[in-house]
Parts: C-alpha cells; sequence; structure tokens
C-alpha cells in the first residue's frame, strides 16, 4: 500500500505544477498564480532619427540602457531622450515603432523628443 502512494503523489505534484505553468500563459494580468514577466513586460522596437546641427545620423537607444537591459517602456525611452537633447547630443530626435505589451501591439512615435502613443 505504501508502495504505491509514493508515485500516485508524483503524479498528482507533477500535473498540479503543469497545469500552474500552462495557465502563466494566458491573458489574464493581475489574477493570481500568473506569470508577471509576460503580463507586465513591455518592449518597444523604434527606429530614431536624431538632427544635429542640420545633421541626421540614426540613434540606437539601447546603448543608453543599463548592461542585460532589453525592456524598454515610454517612460524609460522619454528619459533617454530627455538626456540626449539636454546632453546636447542631439537638437531633436524623431522615429517610428512598435510597442508591444500585455495589451497588444500599438505604434509608438517620436515627434520634436517627444513620445507619443
Amino acid at each position: 500500500m505504501h508502495e504505491s502512494m509514493l508515485p500516485a503523489a508524483q503524479t498528482a505534484t507533477t500535473l498540479t505544477l503543469v497545469g500552474w505553468m500552462i495557465t502563466g500563459f494566458t491573458r489574464l494580468p493581475g489574477r493570481w498564480l500568473r506569470w508577471k514577466m509576460f503580463c507586465r513586460a513591455t518592449f518597444t522596437v523604434i527606429t530614431l532619427t536624431g538632427t544635429k546641427d542640420g545633421r541626421t545620423e540614426p540613434v540606437n537607444v539601447y546603448d543608453h540602457l543599463s548592461p542585460g537591459s532589453f525592456i524598454l517602456g515610454p517612460p524609460q525611452l522619454q528619459a533617454i531622450l530627455n538626456h540626449l537633447t539636454a546632453s546636447g547630443r542631439y537638437d531633436t530626435i524623431d522615429g517610428h515603432g512598435r510597442l508591444l505589451n500585455a495589451d497588444g501591439e500599438h505604434t509608438i512615435e517620436v515627434r520634436d523628443s517627444r513620445v507619443v502613443l
């Protein structure tokens, strides 16, 4: 009797963990046992052009993030744009791209160094 209890407990535990992991990929942010990594992350894929004294060049915002960082939301993007223009590196920065988060995919633009959703 004791020998059959161990495999049954292992099977029940395994099935419970598998079910819990599957629910982590469903669309219910903020609910109990949901993976916050997928629910709260915001990714920005954007192409930017900086202008200084009439000359333009591409701007890579990821050069200005902490090493290993890749999640870039609108507030972080705006902070980087503010730094680049306040430091005098660029007069203005413009661009366009996509914003990806739990609500789906949206258009994002940068006009005159301001993030526009």
